[in-house]
């Protein structure tokens, strides 16, 4: 249990904050590139809790100010997109991408009160699918190398999804190991030859044994939690019959990202993303070792489950998520369908809009959980007292020689848990057609 201070500060993410000070020192993802792909690139942006219109100019820059107009407040989501910027429809004032208004056509003619005028703005940024705001004080930091970052295009789809809880909440479901074993659990095996795209599929590290089954005959791992130069690494140790373990790394990326293997093939890289206090979205990077990325086969797999152009889930809670109760008894743990991004959907929702978390009790396997929300707590306390060189990745580590992180699963006899992952994880980067090398 916590008390109901410590939870809104570990929650709450407007401007001026705890939690939403923190965030705002780090790339935050704002939009996916597939939503700019339109005859008329401008789309509304809502991110930590602040009102934003991302566009895209004639010259193929972007940028990303103020929502309301500074003059009388209107929508410039509705804006003209002309002359490398937004024009104001309601009395034609003109900004730039870096919200400089530069023109005020109503205005007396030699009128210079335009230079006086600047809408919020914030640097932006794209990457692999994915334009990224830096909202934060002074100069942006460097892109950590991570592998998502480093793939050519050809081997990252990316893609999101709306959830309506708090982020925190959204990111901790990703770094609780236990879960999978009960919460995704299949009463059935599919074939694992039907498995791209989908996790949880796959055959487990270099067995013929589906991953389905080894988390359901396996439900107590043993889990380890180091400090990285990034966030945190979690090892969850599942000790099979016959002397061997199932060595299953993942990774917390501070503040808000999660770093999981997907299949031998894949790993995710997915941002908990805050639209304000109660509603987040997750953007999802798949970062192939190998063959490129089917991104119509991935992007098609998705839309079956969400609608444009929000990317809200298909299945919410105002429809039970798809709750079967036969399905429940024969095909899943849930009853809420295959896809567990479903599953994740239901289990962080339906905590609430924020969790009340001066009732909850946590367990051995939160160790990730409770390490987290320390860091977190130690990074507030660091901006506040002004000491932004303690923050993860400001820490005086270039982000640009941060590298990886290793994120997979193995079958090992070798007891050095962490080294037997990582030589099981050389094996599918040297042979990676791009430098994967860490």
């Amino acid at each position: 249990m916590i008390s109901q201070e410590m939870n809104d500060s570990l929650t709450l993410v407007g401007p001026g904050t705890d939690a939403g000070s923190v965030l705002r020192y780090y790339w935050q993802p704002a939009a996916l590139s597939d939503e700019l792909m339109t005859a008329r690139p401008v789309v509304p942006v809502r991110l930590l809790g602040e009102d934003l219109v991302l566009f895209r100019d004639e010259q193929g820059e972007l940028g990303l100010i103020q929502r309301h107009c500074p003059h009388r407040g209107a929508d410039m989501c509705f804006g003209r997109l002309e002359d490398n910027g937004l024009r104001c429809p309601f009395h034609g004032w003109h900004f730039d991408r870096s919200g400089q208004c530069v023109e005020q056509p109503g205005e007396p003619a030699g009128s210079k009160m335009h230079e006086q005028i600047k809408a919020r703005s914030y640097p932006v940024v794209e990457k692999n699918g994915i334009i990224w705001a830096y909202m934060g004080p002074g100069e942006a930091p460097e892109f950590p190398m991570f592998d998502c970052f480093r793939a050519p295009d050809t081997h990252v789809f990316a893609f999101k999804g709306l959830w309506e809880c708090n982020w925190l909440q959204a990111l901790e479901v990703g770094i609780d190991p236990a879960h999978a074993s009960f919460l995704h659990r299949f009463l059935e095996d599919e074939d694992p030859a039907d498995s791209y795209g989908k996790q949880f599929r796959d055959k487990a590290a270099n067995t013929e044994i589906p991953m389905t089954k080894l988390l359901r005959d396996y439900p107590r791992p043993d889990i380890q939690v180091e400090d990285t130069d990034y966030g945190l690494r979690l090892t969850a140790l599942r000790h099979m019959d016959g002397g061997l373990t199932h060595v299953r790394v993942t990774n917390q990326i501070f503040p808000e990202a999660i770093c999981i293997p997907m299949s031998r093939e894949m790993t995710i890289t997915q941002w908990h993303v805050p639209v304000d206090d109660k509603t987040c979205y997750w953007y999802s990077m798949f970062t192939s070792f190998d063959k490129p990325v089917d991104k119509v086969k991935m992007r098609e797999q998705r839309l079956k489950e969400h609608r444009l152009p929000d990317y809200a889930p298909l299945k919410n809670k105002r429809n039970n998520y798809g709750y079967d109760p036969e399905e429940q008894g024969t095909q899943t743990y849930t009853g809420m369908g295959m896809d567990i991004n479903v599953h994740d959907q239901w289990a962080v929702e339906s905590m609430g809009g924020i969790q009340d978390r001066t009732d909850e009790h946590l367990g051995k396997t939160d160790v990730g959980i409770i390490r987290n929300r320390r860091k977190l707590r130690a990074a507030i306390a660091s901006v506040k007292e002004g000491k932004i060189e303690e923050l993860p990745m400001w820490n005086g580590v270039k982000p640009s020689e941060i590298t990886g992180p290793v994120s997979n699963d193995s079958i090992t006899e070798d007891k050095d848990w962490f080294a037997s992952a990582k030589a099981s994880d050389k094996v599918r980067r040297d042979a990676c057609p791009w430098d994967a090398n860490v």
